[in-house]
């Protein structure tokens, strides 16, 4: 039992590390959260709903998910081809563009969450 808890705090420990290599190393993820923050500030000072609240969680972590990926992704073609290659571009670009289709798609539905009640807050 003790073994199983150790591996597991190990693999937390891990994770933990990914994390801090993501937000110490990509300047996209620093623009990431920084919006994250704003968003979940407006959401508080618009006092959302929990439906409303769950969709913002959703994209948010979809975001972070794609910067995850990709800053894995560009990793693994880096080792596997320090050299340049057409072929690693096209996973480079195709990973970076994953997380700009989950920006814009954030974008639209933060919009369509948080622009209504914020338009009504404003009395527009």
């Amino acid at each position: 039992m003790i073994r199983f808890v150790r591996s597991r705090l190990l693999s937390f420990r891990h994770a933990f590390a990914g994390w801090w290599y993501v937000i110490s190393t990509q300047k996209n993820a620093w623009v990431h959260s920084v919006i994250t923050l704003a968003v979940i500030a407006l959401a508080a000072w618009l006092r959302l709903p929990l439906r409303d609240w769950a969709l913002l969680v959703v994209v948010i972590g979809m975001v972070w998910f794609a910067e995850f990926l990709n800053t894995a992704l560009e990793a693994v073609v880096d080792l596997a081809s320090p050299q340049k290659h057409p072929l690693a571009k096209v996973g480079k670009d195709v990973g970076a563009a994953a997380v700009l289709l989950s920006a814009l798609v954030s974008v639209v539905i933060g919009l369509l969450v948080l622009g209504p009640p914020l338009l009504a807050r404003l009395n527009w």
